[in-house]
């Protein structure tokens, strides 16, 4: 039986572009960051703060648990190499498990393979160790496990999350082209939106960027909404016998931008909590940790009621339904707060909805809305057209860079003081990637 307080370097995952702000959460949750790449970050940690993980991050889509690595060229390789792992320690024999690969390997052209010899290694060696094996298949009823394999390096883990992170649990209805809800997270932190001041989406769709918004408002744990983690399917995370330690497990106490950073419970100084009772102790904490009072004015509009509709019924599923109000109006009209915050908006830019030739007019007008009504303001847009950013009129003070999907996008931001005025042509500071 595994022990769930031994560490190991937890691996990170992410789309492409959100690694900078899952090492920003990473860090206010207290972890130190290890290794980083494009889509992923590591830190150091146990399963139990695997759980905690799960339970915290906005932007990531995956912890993942290391079990091995080796040099493999062909898949009889990669078999040998996954028949060595002791999955007898990790897996009931009686139990459910699937297998997800990532495979760039020139000797692999079906790369449905490696997943299918990766099953029948963990099968077989269960058979021999148990004298029976788990059932197998592509849902994320009960545990997982994770195969990368790039040209000859091959990388075994136990997938702890399952269904990736950004599917959050309270979009009931998607609207058209909704941004992803670790991207709209990301999207957020990038503003540097502090959670005290107003947060405005006029042009809201389905509502993520507004309930996103209000998640971190209230402090509410984004992985709170899900019952089902793959974590749950490991051996021993029921048993009341785990092997932890009877020390007392503290978090982390480092400071966040919304307030202190949520931290592991204590487990009893008398006896170990077993997995299954630190991670419903994880969640019970959470929910005392959300903040009720002193809430900031978040507003959400869109010109198209249905959308607006669509948007309340999400917000309602995510429990924050009242903490935003919701108008159906063109985004010139939205209210605009006393005190000034941050206003987000994500507008058609001709890739997958709109025509490019027509929405020039659009990005005109969002151009007049900050300079006519949103003096004092920071004002951001979310667009993956270039050239029509430029229709907004305004000198940028940043533009960062997002992947939404395989589009290559900017989260293009102004500073709308007093006396903003349009630029000159070519005058436009560009800051990519800042």
């Amino acid at each position: 039986m595994p022990s769930w307080t031994d560490k190991a370097d937890l691996v990170i995952s992410c789309a492409r572009g959100l690694a900078p702000y899952a090492a920003q959460e990473l860090t206010q949750l207290g972890y130190a960051i290890g290794e980083t790449g494009e889509t992923m970050v590591s830190v150091r940690g146990s399963l139990l703060d695997a759980m905690r993980l799960n339970l915290w991050l906005r932007t990531a889509h995956r912890v993942l648990w290391p079990l091995g690595a080796a040099q493999a060229r062909t898949l009889d390789e990669m078999y040998a190499v996954v028949k060595r792992i002791a999955w007898e320690d990790w897996l009931e024999p009686d139990g459910y498990f699937t297998v997800n690969t990532a495979v760039w390997t020139e000797s692999i052209r079906d790369t449905r393979l490696p997943a299918l010899r990766a099953k029948d290694a963990i099968a077989d060696r269960m058979r021999e160790a148990c004298g029976r094996r788990p059932d197998a298949g592509p849902e994320f009823t009960g545990a997982a496990i994770f195969v990368y394999w790039r040209e000859q390096d091959l990388r075994i883990y136990l997938d702890t999350t399952g269904e990736p992170l950004s599917k959050r649990g309270y979009r009931k209805l998607p609207g058209k082209a909704p941004l992803q809800e670790t991207l709209a997270a990301a999207c957020i932190l990038a503003t540097g939106w502090d959670s005290s001041t107003p947060f405005l989406a006029p042009m809201c769709g389905s509502g993520t960027p507004a309930i996103e918004a209000a998640l971190i408002s209230q402090r509410r744990a984004p992985g709170i909404f899900r019952d089902r983690y793959t974590f749950m399917g490991l051996k021993g995370f029921r048993a009341t016998e785990d092997g932890m330690s009877p020390k007392r497990i503290t978090g982390a106490t480092a400071q966040g931008a919304a307030g202190p950073s949520p931290s592991a419970p204590s487990s009893s100084p008398l006896r170990p909590l077993c997995p299954n009772t630190y991670w419903q102790t994880l969640r019970a904490e959470a929910r005392k940790q959300e903040r009720a009072e002193g809430l900031p004015p978040i507003i959400a509009t869109d010109i198209d009621p249905l959308a607006v509709e669509i948007a309340k019924q999400n917000a309602e599923a995510a429990g924050v339904q009242e903490k935003i109000e919701f108008d159906a109006c063109d985004f010139a009209y939205t209210r605009i707060p006393a005190k000034p915050g941050v206003v987000f908006l994500n507008p058609e830019y001709g890739a997958r909805m709109g025509d490019a030739a027509e929405l020039g007019n659009l990005y005109f007008r969002i151009g007049d809305f900050f300079k006519q009504r949103c003096s004092g303001w920071r004002g951001f847009v979310f667009t993956g057209n270039l050239e029509l950013s430029r229709k907004i009129g305004l000198r940028s003070a940043s533009r960062k860079i997002f992947f939404n999907g395989p589009i290559e996008c900017r989260l293009v931001g102004f500073e709308l003081y007093d006396g903003t005025k349009r630029r000159d042509k070519g005058a436009e500071t560009d800051s990519s990637g800042s």
